[in-house]
């Protein structure tokens, strides 16, 4: 199987845990949207759920799929998050937010029972940071925040390569929510959750993409078929 077709076979093994009545996380992402377009399938075959999206974009997926959608205002707590990454380690932290959705996922992934990852095997390092950090900031004062970020990441390790995402304009890149991105590539992230904690202490920074303690389940697809990743 080609990568593409990884992804989509670890997407329709997540359908496996999906049941009438609940309340999904929508993921972003290459490998979330085809766990969309699998469920708008089931639901117009007559599977009765709800999504949560975690962005504009798996929103418009999701409306396009005919997959009823709500808030989470309307509903305060998810069954189920089916969302990709961009790298997993070993243990199930992860690094997310190569879409520019980190911290809408994250919003919905710690509003959830359950989060399971999908992904196809090349996500999968023996340690993260390979794959450039994504951090949401505040525009205010972005490069004042960008000097704290560096400063709280020297604080942990190497602070490496800081960089402003850039669109495919040419200008700044901007989140659903109206922020900024600094993408650090680290290289290695020596402690995620010492590091995710000295990033969190920065005034401006409004999100990371650490995931640490949230998935339970990974579903990796690779040319020998899915795998399945559970958190220890």
């Amino acid at each position: 199987m080609n990568a593409e077709q990884c992804k989509r076979a670890a997407a329709a093994k997540a359908l496996d845990l999906v049941r009438p009545g609940m309340r999904l996380g929508l993921g972003t992402g290459s490998t979330a949207k085809h766990f969309v377009e699998l469920l708008g399938e089931r639901v117009r075959g007559g599977l009765d759920v709800v999504g949560v999206p975690t962005s504009e974009a798996t929103q418009a997926a999701a409306l396009r799929a005919g997959i009823p959608l709500a808030t989470l205002d309307e509903i305060p707590e998810v069954d189920l998050t089916v969302d990709g990454a961009d790298e997993i380690a070993p243990d199930l932290t992860l690094i997310k937010g190569g879409g520019g959705a980190l911290l809408r996922e994250k919003i919905v992934a710690a509003a959830s029972s359950r989060m399971v990852v999908i992904a196809d095997e090349s996500k999968c390092v023996p340690a993260l940071g390979r794959f450039p950090l994504p951090i949401e900031i505040a525009s205010f004062a972005a490069g004042a925040t960008l000097r704290a970020v560096r400063a709280a990441i020297g604080r942990v390790q190497e602070p490496g390569r800081l960089d402003f995402r850039q669109g495919r304009d040419g200008h700044a890149f901007v989140t659903d929510g109206g922020h900024w991105i600094i993408d650090a590539a680290l290289g290695r992230v020596e402690n995620p959750a010492l590091l995710a904690r000295a990033l969190e202490a920065v005034p401006g920074v409004m999100e990371h993409g650490l995931f640490v303690g949230l998935a339970s389940l990974a579903i990796v697809g690779g040319p020998d078929g899915v795998r399945m990743i559970e958190r220890g």
